[in-house]
């Protein structure tokens, strides 16, 4: 069964004629791009204080600090070039103006800083073993922890580090690298988390473990 066709579609299908030429105008639609602008990091326009006994050794976009407590090092990249002033301060700048350059100058600044003071004073880290029979104890480069496992936990220690421990409970992790020291730091609170309930587990000294409340009795 064949539907009736309109008057109109007959005539172009049969006596019209079609103009394919014919160009049917379009409205252009235009884009505006927003110009970003890269304003200077507060972190970053901070100077770095360099104490006496620390020496600084910039080759390219290497960088070596040495002091009492070691040495460390990074590599810059390319958006960013350290610059020492004639009062001794250090400053991060930008090389470029983009949004990477901002983002890489306010923490290669910190990097940096964290680099002095490291080598300088050094950086420490503190945890507290709550629990009943929670211990730990250090023979050597190697931790032991008994935190409730059938079996204690062993743990090497990085060379660059240093871990004490006080009244078999306090365990505090030293060393030059900020970031080793909190890794690892890290590494030990993993191993048995504070549970909100009792707050058993391993905590850092300074953390606020949030309790819940356990369950209620049943109401007669």
């Amino acid at each position: 069964m064949s539907l009736p066709l309109p008057s109109h579609m007959k005539s172009l299908l049969f006596g019209g004629k079609i103009d394919l030429s014919a160009s049917v105008p379009v409205p252009r639609v235009g884009f505006w791009r927003k110009n970003v602008e890269c304003k200077e990091s507060r972190i970053g326009k901070q100077p770095i204080t360099v104490p006496a006994n620390v020496a600084i050794a910039m080759e390219g976009q290497d960088l070596k600090v040495k002091g009492p407590l070691g040495e460390l090092s990074i590599t810059y990249p390319r958006e960013v070039i350290l610059e020492k002033q004639e009062s001794g301060f250090l400053r991060v700048r930008k090389a470029v103006e983009t949004r990477r350059a901002n983002q890489m100058h306010g923490l290669f600044r910190t990097l940096t800083d964290n680099m002095v003071v490291g080598v300088s004073k050094g950086f420490e880290k503190k945890l507290q073993l709550v629990g009943v029979g929670y211990r730990a104890t250090v023979e050597g480069k190697e931790l032991t922890l008994n935190l409730g496992f059938s079996h204690p936990v062993k743990m090497t220690i990085p060379d660059e580090l240093q871990v004490k421990v006080e009244e078999n409970t306090r365990v505090t992790v030293i060393g030059r690298d900020k970031s080793a020291v909190g890794q690892f730091a890290a590494s030990i609170r993993s191993w048995r988390p504070p549970e909100p309930y009792k707050g058993k587990g391993v905590r850092y000294v300074d953390e606020v473990v949030r309790r819940k409340e356990g369950k209620a009795g049943k109401k007669k």
